[in-house]
């Protein structure tokens, strides 16, 4: 199944991709107008590579739990918009707007 809904973040609307996938943890996102914050299928380096603005969290299931872990890993892009490694991820989708 995939899921997709608004989320309201400090009066802006960002968009939020959930897929249900088998035998595993949904692939989950949220997505800003400069860039996302994903779950731990992400692979930052291949990101990077690519000059994407992304973040990542890990042990999330809902968008909820995007926004409330912390920031493990982030491309140069997203550190250019001044996400850091252990903020959380609320924090990094407000500097995506």
């Amino acid at each position: 199944m995939i899921k997709v809904d608004q989320l309201k973040i400090n009066g802006k609307t960002a968009l939020g991709l959930k897929v249900d996938l088998p035998d595993s943890p949904p692939l989950i996102a949220v997505i800003g107008e400069n860039g996302f914050v994903m779950c731990g299928f992400l692979n930052v380096d291949t990101a990077e590579k690519l000059g994407v603005t992304a973040a990542m969290v890990s042990g999330v299931e809902t968008f909820d739990d995007v926004l409330d872990a912390a920031v493990k890993e982030v491309t140069s892009r997203a550190e250019m918009k001044g996400i850091q490694q252990g903020m959380k991820g609320r924090e990094a989708i407000e500097l995506l707007f």
